[in-house]
């Protein structure tokens, strides 16, 4: 089953095929669901036999997903469908009986951009009933802040349930029988203390992946029948590298580590033991969920992405331990003369920040090079090498793309994150800072030449920023951004981001947040460079609203200057319509979204001849 995409469909569409590059055949194409193809797939697995796909779509960017179970022989759908699912992955039995899903209970009419989403549950449903018969599995109606998602076991007998606190980076696991009827899930992790995930499980022993006691992540050995701590096993310890993923393939564990923001993959023996490593093509990062396989194969498929390829297939054999590249994206630049490099840089407070820097090969160091700075910094979320038509298009132009890796985030483990949260956000900005100022001191650039760029916690970046030191850049660019700190918990999914940003309720937490919220520190007096922010109506992850207020304000700051006879910068507000937060945009909106960034970029920062 693979995703493909001819260039310029709104939409993938889903084919099946009896081998990875067989021409195979369609068996959904979510362009034929509206007529703008804003209608996206959102959602999808396959049954363990091949039989059944169960897929969601979204409407308009939304976050809401509705379910249906379409029959891949015949390519109709059933009768199936189930609606308000949000924030979790569809999971399906091993049995094809059913899958299990996450929801919460359906919004006011009229109300559904702007629903809190609260009181989140994972959900059973059977093939064949109506929704309304739906098991609940797991919940806290009592805490409306947790929020579930669920996986089912290797072997098909349990389903693992992990709870989170909003989304702060630590969790509960809970295991249900599902060969037991009457079962109810009981707790193999009962603390918040920790990052833990599943990985597999050899009967009654699940493999986890947790940073406990280890903050950039081990792997262990929990027995459902006794899983207190003080009888963990541990089978592979911590390493100088994030272990950010591990997959069973075959009677093996393939491992994927981040080594400074990259990836790396070794394998290993079910107990532990290192066996040897799979070559990656340099700066890279893997796509997707990572690694692809099953235990009932020797076959590991995984996609590659780097800031100079937009995506290669591969397939690695554990068996005879060959390594094959069985697809690839197509590329209408010439990048075999481009350089991508990582460098290191230093923060203000001696901290090494890793830079990843992409340009042509022709392009050097003369003070004057069209520089955009792109960076995230928040909620544990590693921000490493991936690929971007518009980013090619302004580095095939003359310009160089710095992409910077910030504390906040989670290319280093816990501490690496926690040094960017609550009464410590104010270290992201200063460390996005630094790699600005970095750039102009190395003799790249200068600070007229430098667009700064970021999404959603990356757009609050950019404000804050902004607001800050406007002296610093020649042009930003806040896409679908967090812009207002005092009032962020009080729409749709905000009250989640408390874990990073602490709560505006609380008299110290508000404090901090005032005196960097980019809505409350734009000032009259101050000339700001020329600013895009962006957001699409359907936005119901950051509202618009951020960005509205954020752009009125901005305005009326440019206005206040030229009435004293000075000349503003100009400040502009693009809404896309009929999209959200970014994922499931058509095609043809995301092309007219980026031609707009390039023009602004082009008109403010420049960007040298082809």
């Amino acid at each position: 089953f693979q995703l493909r995409n001819t260039g310029l469909q709104n939409q993938d569409v889903l084919y099946v095929m009896d081998g990875p590059m067989a021409e195979g055949r369609v068996l959904l194409d979510p362009n034929e669901l509206s007529e703008d193809g804003t209608v996206a797939l959102s959602d999808l697995a396959v049954t363990d036999d091949g039989e059944l796909l169960i897929y969601a779509t979204s409407e308009g960017g939304s976050d809401w997903m509705t379910y249906r179970v379409r029959e891949v022989s015949s390519g109709k759908d059933r009768a199936d469908r189930v609606e308000w699912a949000k924030y979790s992955a569809v999971a399906p039995l091993k049995d094809a009986s059913g899958f299990l899903y996450g929801a919460v209970d359906p919004p006011e009419a009229g109300a559904e951009l702007l629903a809190a989403a609260e009181a989140h549950s994972i959900r059973l449903h059977r093939l064949g009933t109506p929704q309304s018969e739906d098991r609940i599995i797991m919940a806290a109606p009592e805490q409306p802040e947790w929020m579930f998602s669920a996986r089912v076991s290797d072997d098909g007998r349990y389903a693992v349930i992990e709870t989170t606190r909003g989304t702060a980076p630590e969790t509960r696991l809970h295991v249900l029988d599902l060969a037991a009827p009457d079962a109810t899930p009981v707790p193999l992790i009962d603390t918040f203390a920790a990052k833990t995930t599943y990985v597999t499980n050899l009967d009654s022993v699940f493999l986890l992946l947790t940073d406990a006691e280890a903050e950039r992540g081990r792997l262990i050995a929990v027995d459902l029948e006794d899983p207190v701590p003080e009888h963990w096993r541990e089978l592979i310890p911590e390493s100088m590298a994030l272990l950010a993923g591990a997959r069973r393939c075959g009677d093996a564990l393939v491992l994927h580590h981040l080594a400074d923001a990259s990836a790396r993959l070794s394998v290993h023996g079910l107990d532990g033991h290192p066996v040897g490593e799979i070559a990656l093509p340099g700066l890279c990062s893997l796509m997707g969920e990572g690694v692809h396989g099953r235990p009932s194969s020797s076959l590991v498929h995984f996609a590659t992405v780097s800031f100079i390829d937009p995506g290669s297939l591969w397939e690695h054999d554990l068996a005879t331990g060959a390594t094959r590249q069985i697809g690839a994206t197509p590329l209408p630049l010439d990048t075999s003369a481009w350089v991508s490099e990582q460098v290191f840089i230093p923060a203000d407070d001696g901290t090494a920040l890793p830079l990843f820097l992409t340009r042509r090969g022709d392009v050097v160091p003369d003070g004057d090079t069209p520089v955009l700075l792109y960076g995230y910094g928040g909620f544990d979320i590693s921000l490493t090498p991936m690929f971007s038509p518009s980013w090619a298009t302004f580095v095939d132009r003359g310009g160089m793309l710095a992409v910077a890796v910030l504390r906040g985030g989670g290319e280093y483990g816990r501490s690496w994150h926690r040094a960017g949260i609550h009464a410590r956000k104010q270290r992201v900005f200063d460390d996005f800072r630094d790699c600005a100022r970095w750039l102009v001191d190395s003799g790249w650039t200068a600070a007229k030449r430098i667009a700064i760029m970021g999404a959603s916690n990356g757009g609050l970046l950019v404000g804050a920023c902004l607001t800050q030191h406007p002296e610093l850049f020649g042009a930003a660019v806040a896409d679908v951004g967090v812009l207002d700190m005092l009032r962020f918990h009080r729409f749709t999914i905000g009250w989640a981001w408390k874990s990073d940003y602490g709560d505006p309720e609380d008299p110290e937490g508000f404090a901090v947040l005032a005196a960097y919220s980019p809505l409350h520190n734009v000032s009259a007096q101050r000339r700001y460079p020329p600013t895009l922010i962006t957001t699409g109506d359907h936005d119901d992850r950051v509202v618009p609203g951020h960005s509205f207020k954020f752009a009125a304000t901005m305005l009326a700051a440019a206005h206040a200057r030229a009435e004293r006879g000075q000349t503003p910068a100009p400040v502009l507000l693009r809404t896309a319509t009929s999209a959200g937060h970014g994922h499931g945009m058509p095609t043809s909106k995301a092309i007219a979204k980026a031609t707009d960034v390039l023009a602004f970029l082009t008109a403010t920062v420049g960007a040298a001849s082809a």
